[in-house]
């Protein structure tokens, strides 16, 4: 079963048992999706599907942000909610530790040295574990293993 037929059956689920705050999420989420299929004229796949998706959190994240410094808690929260909900069709998130493993390994891969490497780094960590990163942390951790 593809990403968008579960999403599209989630979201019939949570319709019939009248769970707005889901149904309201995952219509979002479908209409980011067609407007992505309907930009390049064909049905997306499971990697395409999972990009949308995490626009859509990051975009979740950098609401709840701007939420919290403007001193609006209770609009932050609904962002988180609807970030939960959408968190649930995202792969599992490498911790700490995985990541720290990941970045070691990929610039032993790549025989990156320096901070001039730090894209090609960037590059393959994203694409061997995508939707697993984050990519503010990754970049962190890459450019602090980099400057060693």
């Amino acid at each position: 079963m593809t990403l968008f037929s579960t999403i599209e059956k989630d979201y019939l689920t949570a319709f019939k048992a009248k769970d707005t705050v889901r149904v309201a999420v995952l219509r979002m989420l479908k209409a980011a999706i067609k407007n992505v299929a309907v930009d390049l004229r064909r049905e997306l796949d499971d990697d395409e599907v999972f990009d949308v998706l995490a626009k859509q959190v990051k975009q979740r994240k950098e609401s709840i942000e701007q939420y919290s410094r403007g001193g609006r808690p209770e609009l932050a929260e609904q962002e988180r909610r609807e970030m939960e909900i959408l968190q649930a069709y995202m792969p599992t998130q490498l911790d700490e530790a995985e990541l720290e493993q990941a970045v070691e390994a990929i610039v032993a891969e790549t025989g990156a040295s320096g901070m001039a490497d730090m894209g090609r780094v960037m590059q393959a960590l994203l694409a061997k574990y995508k939707g697993q990163v984050d990519g503010k942390q990754a970049s962190s951790l890459v450019r602090a293993r980099l400057a060693q």
